[in-house]
């Protein structure tokens, strides 16, 4: 893990530093033979391999060749530009950042359900971030209006009453608003009383190292100083000065009032309109939920953030100003963090391992300020969703006044997906608002450990991808520049790919049990052709992941191609027009086998793994009538029974069992021999 995320920044002149990611250039190197390569290979293919007799067959799998190809070379296109950036910490900003001028900030934990001690766990992790306590609280957003979730959060409240720094706080702010009290009781007393002011301060022994006869002369020597400077009359500058104390007067008391830093929001749910999940969640947190953090960190119920949060990605949204001399804020509108989870097994047999995508891939994004908002470990800019949001409001209101019903929800975060993060970013970027990607570990979560959650959650994310592409196509939205389209258009390309898997899956099947081949040329041509291009590939895949380790990579790419029945499912049901619901991730394990989720696959695994038995015994017998064409089909179908395995050992995994503990005779008894 320390060779995949940065832990510490490393010395470097200035506040902020990126660099191009190491092996770029050899990356390119290779992705230019590639691509070349490619289309090489699909010259050959079209015009001098194409099996005219089972065009049935030979288009389809040729079709899905293209496909590949075009998927490969936006693939270059995301990884050409990735980016290493280092920040120093907020607090060791040169020049500094004043405390005075730290942003607020709010913390959503989105909940639906989750089991108490998850939810508390965040929340708690959250409140113990390192920032001023004055300026961060922490938000329980219940979508489930949990009366157990409402008591924990008292519960969390009460005890961080009684807690020594939140009676610090206190004190402090006690004792702003006596001195403040104090100090317009003088000013009052002094109204009526202005003409002998110049004549009692002559008698006064004032001066620089002069201490204050009294503390009614002090005040009046700053009055009189301030109004000399303002060139306003003391009358003047005594009533500014009485108003500003009256509004900080009133802003202490309400600071008293406000003590909780941990909130509870449980937002109405008519029947009668749509919710829109955790996006209509968050939307009303951040429009009618009492909410005015100037920033906000987004959490998943089941994501622990470690203390150093704020002080990693804060630095990211200000930009010191030479002119005026102090920190400014920027057009940045998110910094997203990596997802990672403290629960996989070893081997990882649901493929949740995601350091492709929090690496290389987001890190690619970033470069061409592309970087996805994937929904927790993030924070945002209110000022830009707000923005955003008022922006679609008015827009949709134009096209359609019922949607006033849903004013409540002018938050930014796009409600026509199940996938809100993705299509919220988009909307920034079209906005002319920045990302930043900090590839840095910062948070650690819960991933599904049972494959029924595990596809629960892969089905969502694939059927969301999809609405957007259907609903807000980023090849025809207005404000998006040429490469954040294709990075948008990349990711939802991709979900396709199951019906290219399919017809890669079925054709070695085809020639195995009914002799038909797509392609019709020598076992040996079709090596020759085939064989550069497959291992330029593989190389140039190696160099972009290069620090990942090699079973993860593996992993990411058994289930890229096991999980063909779910991409098609997505595709389906999203082109028929199907109602889909966002479905919150279980984050418990349910135990069982879930074979009968993976019928495909087992049958596609037993029919390639029996043809290619089948055609060895042939092979045997002397009965192949081209045992080169054979035999490159049985390597095809071997390396489609091993991506295809790791889903089907991971239907009937189970958790290694603990080792019994010892009773407590036992354990009484051995301590007595020792």
């Amino acid at each position: 893990m320390t060779s995949i995320l940065l832990h510490s920044p490393t010395s470097f002149s200035g506040n902020h530093q990126s660099r191009l990611k190491r092996n770029t250039l050899l990356f390119r190197y290779f992705a230019e033979i590639n691509l070349v390569l490619g289309v090489w290979y699909l010259h050959w293919r079209i015009f001098h391999s194409l099996n005219f007799q089972a065009l049935w067959l030979a288009v389809p799998l040729l079709i899905a060749e293209v496909y590949s190809y075009f998927s490969g070379l936006l693939f270059v296109i995301g990884l050409w530009r990735p980016i290493e950036r280092q920040t120093q910490s907020l607090d060791a900003l040169m020049p500094s950042l004043p405390l005075a001028d730290y942003p607020t900030i709010d913390v959503f934990v989105t909940c639906y359900n989750e089991p108490l001690e998850i939810i508390e766990q965040t929340t708690r992790a959250a409140l113990k971030l390192r920032y001023p306590i004055d300026k961060l609280r922490v938000y329980v957003l219940d979508d489930g209006n949990s009366v157990a979730v409402q008591d924990l959060v008292h519960r969390i409240n009460r005890e961080l009453k009684q807690s020594r720094s939140m009676q610090n706080w206190k004190q402090r702010l006690l004792k702003k608003l006596t001195d403040d009290k104090m100090q317009l009781h003088q000013l009052e007393s002094l109204a009526d009383d202005l003409p002998p002011i110049e004549e009692l301060l002559a008698q006064a022994p004032v001066g620089p190292q002069a201490q204050p006869a009294s503390t009614l002369i002090y005040v009046i020597e700053q009055l009189l100083k301030a109004s000399s400077q303002s060139e306003q009359t003391l009358s003047a500058q005594l009533q500014r000065q009485k108003q500003q104390l009256i509004e900080s007067i009133a802003q202490t008391e309400q600071a008293l009032q406000n003590m909780q830093r941990c909130r509870y929001i449980a937002r109405p749910k008519p029947r009668d309109r749509a919710h829109h999940a955790k996006a209509g969640n968050i939307n009303y947190a951040l429009f009618c939920g009492d909410t005015d953090g100037e920033f906000i960190i987004t959490l998943d119920a089941d994501h622990v953030l470690k203390a150093q949060f704020l002080q990693r990605v804060l630095p990211y949204f200000f930009t010191f100003n030479l002119e005026f001399g102090k920190y400014i804020s920027n057009r940045v509108a998110f910094v997203q963090t990596p997802q990672d989870f403290h629960n996989l097994p070893a081997d990882d047999p649901f493929g949740h391992g995601a350091h492709l995508f929090y690496g290389p891939i987001q890190q690619g994004k970033d470069g061409l300020n592309a970087a996805f908002y994937t929904g927790t470990n993030a924070i945002l800019r209110r000022e830009a969703l707000m923005s955003v949001g008022i922006k679609k409001f008015s827009r949709k209101l134009r096209r359609n006044h019922e949607y006033l019903e849903e004013f409540e929800l002018i938050g930014a975060l796009a409600t026509n997906s199940i996938t809100e993060d993705m299509n919220t970013a988009m909307h920034l970027h079209a906005n002319g608002w920045q990302s930043v990607y900090h590839h840095e570990l910062l948070a650690e979560g819960l991933a599904p450990d049972d494959l029924g959650a595990t596809l629960k959650q892969r089905l969502r994310w694939a059927q969301g991808t999809i609405q957007v592409l259907l609903r807000d196509n980023p090849l025809t939205l207005k404000g998006l520049t040429l490469w954040q389209r294709l990075q948008y258009f990349q990711t939802m390309y991709s979900y396709f790919s199951g019906f290219a898997t399919l017809v890669y899956l079925i054709a070695p099947l085809v020639y195995f049990f009914a002799g038909t081949s797509a392609v019709e040329v020598a076992g040996a041509s079709f090596a020759l052709h085939f064989l550069p291009v497959f291992l330029c590939n593989r190389v140039t895949f190696l160099i972009a992941a290069w620090g990942i380790p090699l079973r993860e990579i593996w992993r990411a790419e058994q289930y890229a191609i096991a999980l063909f029945p779910v991409f098609i499912q997505a595709v389906l049901s999203v082109i028929t027009g199907q109602s889909l619901s966002f479905q919150v991730t279980p984050k418990q394990r349910q135990s069982g086998v879930y074979v009968k989720l993976v019928i495909p696959q087992l049958v596609i695994f037993c029919l390639t793994l029996g043809g290619i038995l089948w055609s060895g015994y042939r092979f045997t017998q002397g009965q192949l009538a081209n045992p080169w064409v054979y035999g490159i089909n049985s390597l095809w179908g071997f390396y489609n029974v091993c991506v295809l395995w790791s889903i089907l050992r991971a239907a009937i995994w189970q958790p290694p069992t603990p080792p019994p503990k010892p009773s407590t005779k036992v354990a009484s008894r051995s301590l007595t021999r020792v």
